[in-house]
């Protein structure tokens, strides 16, 4: 447990106002960042570190949805489907979790870091995705969508998916959600952000609580990260209406390559530090050839 009065509880809000800026501004980041960051940084066992990030990222996001509602940017349709499908699936998640404890043995800590590195690798390939592929469907783009039965299976699914892989990981969510709105609902960026965090604030509250009961929450540690994550989310959420969050998404993208890296690193696996470091670099430098690649082409299609 981490003693309030310590460096690591200094460390522990600055992490949750950065990661809460992001959340507010992206709708993404929270379990992806701050669940790496407490191992790899703070050496905390890989299940609290899960269960305690969740813990804080529930009532995080529970502030930032509520500026999201406020600000009338969640589509709550669709938030209701995924909730359906992620909901259940995350207890579920946890209940696997436990299931693969009691198999894995002294070997458990390793396969977490193991399934906690793959989906952040998992959830860096999405951002990536969205950062470098997607920005060109703005004429696309709409505020709300008439829900088919075809929307709303699409949406149970994906919440089916991203809840088993939150239950268990932490991460994901949010970039995975933000992903299937923009492609399959092709909602405009700020219903994206907003329809994600409200969303994720009711997930992460169930996922939470099946972690709590599990044993696996540190609520000081939960605590200490949320004097930093919630101010911060209430002022990511504000500059989600003024500031375009492009510039973001493939930094976030590239920390996540490394920190998946990281943690398989960590599991024993002779990674050089070069295969840390290059594919995260190729996708900043891939992500400003794209970026400027645009840039180019706008006066074109504004002359076409």
């Amino acid at each position: 447990m981490i003693d309030f009065l310590t460096n690591d509880s200094t460390m522990l809000v600055l992490f949750g106002l950065g990661v809460g800026i992001l959340v507010g501004t992206t709708g993404m980041g929270g379990g992806s960042i701050m669940t790496p960051l407490l191992i790899l940084v703070l050496g905390i066992k890989p299940t609290v570190a899960v269960g305690t990030d969740l813990a804080y990222a529930a009532v995080t996001k529970t502030v930032g949805g509520w500026r999201h509602w406020r600000q009338g940017t969640v589509d709550f349709g669709i938030s209701f489907y995924l909730g359906i499908g992620s909901i259940p699936a995350a207890i579920g998640g946890v209940w696997v979790l436990k299931v693969i404890e009691r198999h894995a043995g002294a070997n458990f800590d390793k396969v977490m870091l193991v399934m906690i590195a793959v989906a952040l690798l998992i959830t860096a390939v999405a951002v990536s995705w969205r950062a470098i592929f997607v920005s060109d469907a703005a004429e696309r783009e709409r505020e709300t969508i008439d829900l088919q039965r075809r929307h709303k299976i699409a949406a149970i699914v994906v919440g089916l998916l991203v809840g088993f892989v939150l239950g268990i990981t932490s991460a994901g969510s949010g970039a995975l959600i933000a992903v299937a709105l923009i492609l399959l609902f092709r909602l405009t960026p700020h219903r994206v952000v907003g329809t994600d965090v409200f969303h994720a604030a009711i997930l992460l509250w169930a996922a939470a609580a099946a972690h709590l009961v599990s044993g696996n929450v540190d609520l000081v540690m939960a605590g200490t990260i949320m004097i930093g994550s919630i101010p911060g989310v209430w002022i990511g959420s504000h500059l989600a209406m003024k500031l375009p969050a492009e510039g973001l998404r493939p930094l976030l993208g590239m920390v996540l390559l490394a920190a998946g890296t990281g943690l398989l690193a960590k599991t024993g696996l002779n990674i050089p530090p070069v295969l840390i470091l290059l594919p995260p670099i190729a996708l900043g430098l891939v992500a400003w050839y794209m970026h400027t690649r645009r840039l180019r082409l706008q006066p074109m299609k504004g002359a076409g």
